[in-house]
């Protein structure tokens, strides 16, 4: 049983060894193990740090990325009512000047008919006036062979007909 049951003198020792080996972890080992510890929670503690900053700076930037998004689509929407506004505008133009177009053509077929009115006016009596002189000189010569009686007659009518002429 001695294996199990030490001697007290290697129990000294033992106790000794155990001594120094604790002084020596107290001296020299704790203080790096406690520093590496520390050390390692620090680079812990930055790196939640670090992770909780992005973490913010992610948020930050997804709020003005939302943010962004919505000026563009305000602005979209306000180009889209402007493209509108100016797509009637051209439209509700075109339609005026054509119909003032439209209503200088039909303007002017109005003078054009007019004028083609009054000449066609104009040249009709003169042809009925031409003829009717004509009847008329034939009749009256064949009434009157007496050169004094057509002249009087001739001048009566040339009368009556720059009257009619200066009342149209």
């Amino acid at each position: 049983m001695e294996l199990f049951t030490p001697d007290t003198g290697l129990m000294i020792w033992m106790f000794i060894a155990f001594i120094i080996l604790f002084f020596i972890l107290w001296k020299w080992g704790w203080p790096a193990i406690i520093q590496g510890v520390n050390s390692r929670a620090d680079l812990i503690d930055k790196g939640v740090e670090y992770a909780q900053n992005a973490k913010e700076q992610l948020d930050n930037a997804r709020a003005e990325a939302d943010k962004y998004i919505a000026d563009a689509r305000r602005q979209q929407a306000d180009m889209l009512r402007e493209a509108d506004k100016m797509k009637s505008q051209i439209i509700e133009e075109a339609r005026n000047a054509a119909q003032q177009e439209a209503q200088k053509v039909m303007d002017a077929a109005k003078v054009s008919i007019e004028q083609e009115r009054k000449q066609a006016e104009l040249q009709f009596r003169n042809e009925v006036s031409a003829f009717a002189l004509d009847i008329a000189t034939k009749v009256v010569r064949n009434q009157m062979k007496d050169q004094k009686a057509q002249a009087q007659l001739v001048n009566t009518l040339l009368d009556d007909m720059e009257k009619q002429n200066s009342k149209n």
